[in-house]
């Protein structure tokens, strides 16, 4: 999720902790796990200081070994710590156990998005995403909004708020995965150009009636659209190139750290005077008609890489490399 989520995610967990007699009986109770669920809600996410070193560095690894179970546990502990020195009166215990649903509760709701996480590393390296709730879903962030506002204002109890706030969105995840399996279903069903061995997969948006669609087919091509209204709609499809460069290209660490975090990776080739343009896209992120999460090689004649980028692409970029396409 966006980093607002999180935040009042923690927040939240905050509210909900007074139903803990401890925390509740304490003076600074309170104010000590409300500190530590906000830490523990946002603390999966400071493996951002990567972008420091570099976009290839941080691409690779953002919500990797940060999302692990080994992380989980680390960062439990270390804010735990902190905050019980801080305020030693109230139990370590009970601050614990809240820190650790708030990062449990980060990992849990990365998983739900098209992005993902590696959160069962060291088990497995895999990437896992479940494609059910989209990076910010108003409901989401609405719904805390709303108990946030009434704990504060002093209209309704938290006791009594944050606990129904979040038996609902346990029915809301609940109801959200229950459609998008019978929906992952029905598509191909629905697809009137469907073919032999074609995969499909559903992206999230932010209207709770509209999915994107992924048509990953056998010959090295995608189709991109939407399923609206009951119906597919096909707007983009995509060939990957097959080409030496190619090849090449897949041994640049730029490269490899967009490999690493998408499942849909496609490559396009461009002759230039000096050589080769490799572009490498992410088919679940299409915007204004392009693709905005790129790996960008050049190499010259014999293969030999002078310039590389991973990234996203701005508007300002995507808007010259639109008009450059016209030509």
């Amino acid at each position: 999720m966006d980093s607002g989520t999180h935040l009042v995610f923690g927040l939240g967990l905050g509210g909900l902790a007074l139903i803990d007699p401890v925390i509740a009986s304490e003076p600074y109770g309170p104010v000590a796990v409300l500190i530590g669920t906000i830490a523990g809600s946002q603390a999966p996410d400071f493996d951002t200081v990567l972008r420091f070193k570099s976009n290839a560095d941080y691409i690779k690894n953002h919500r990797g070994m940060s999302h692990s179970f080994p992380a989980i546990a680390g960062w439990t502990v270390l804010i735990t710590l902190a905050v019980s020195l801080l305020f030693r009166s109230v139990s370590w215990w009970h601050i614990g156990l809240w820190v650790l649903l708030a990062v449990l509760f980060h990992v849990l709701s990365d998983l739900f998005n098209s992005y993902g996480t590696q959160a069962f590393r060291p088990v497995t390296r895999k990437w896992i995403a479940w494609n059910i709730i989209h990076i910010f879903d108003p409901f989401i962030f609405g719904a805390h909004l709303v108990a946030i506002l009434l704990w504060l204002t002093g209209w309704a109890r938290p006791t009594v708020v944050f606990p129904v706030l979040y038996a609902l969105l346990a029915v809301y995840y609940a109801w959200r995965s229950v459609v998008h399996r019978r929906l992952s279903a029905r598509i191909p069903s629905l697809d009137p150009q469907r073919r032999e061995g074609d995969q499909y997969t559903l992206l999230p948006t932010l209207n709770l009636h509209r999915w994107n669609l992924v048509r990953q087919s056998t010959d090295c091509t995608f189709a991109i659209g939407e399923w609206d209204k009951g119906a597919v709609h096909w707007i983009d499809h995509t060939k990957c190139d097959v080409h030496p460069a190619v090849e090449a290209s897949k041994k640049n660490k730029d490269v490899q750290a967009l490999l690493n975090v998408t499942p849909f990776p496609c490559a396009q080739v461009r002759e230039q005077p000096w050589g080769y343009e490799v572009r490498w896209i992410d088919i679940r992120y299409r915007h204004r008609k392009q693709y905005p999460f790129v790996a960008t090689v050049m190499m010259d004649a014999s293969y030999k890489v002078f310039q590389s980028y991973v990234g996203w692409l701005s508007d300002e970029r995507l808007e010259k490399r639109l008009r450059m396409n016209a030509y």
